[in-house]
């Protein structure tokens, strides 16, 4: 139960930063363009990179910051971090079939199932606005 908290608690976190740098970027920029989607997505793997490759140095003894930081906070702040980390792992394992499979399917899917979605709703609008 405390891995729940430990991850929950990060999480938390994790969001409100990202939302953070959503409303810096807004100011900074009035860009349509998302960089600070980009810009989250790249920081949030660089930092799972580091995290990761510390937690390899340091074994199983620190699972709590773990959880906290690459599933909590990480999390939160984005699951580009975790997508990143499992193409890596199975193009270290080399499984580069698999690691191009996962990146291209990942990517088509999350579009497609966004489309679905707006699909839905703009079908079921004329009952939501009612």
């Amino acid at each position: 139960m405390a891995g729940y908290l430990i991850v929950f608690l990060g999480g938390g976190i994790g969001a409100a930063l990202r939302h953070g740098v959503n409303v810096r970027f807004a100011r900074w920029l009035s860009s349509t363009y998302p960089y600070s989607t980009l810009f989250v997505n790249v920081s949030g793997s660089f930092v799972m990179g580091l995290i990761v490759g510390y937690f390899a140095l340091k074994g199983e003894r620190a699972e709590s910051a773990r959880l906290f930081l690459a599933t909590g906070l990480l999390g939160g702040y984005t699951t580009f971090s975790a997508f990143s980390l499992d193409a890596v792992q199975l193009w270290d394992r080399g499984q580069t079939v698999a690691a191009a499979g996962y990146v291209a399917s990942s990517v088509v899917a999350s579009i497609l199932g966004l489309v679905a979605g707006l699909v839905i709703i703009r079908q079921l609008a004329p009952a939501i606005q009612d």
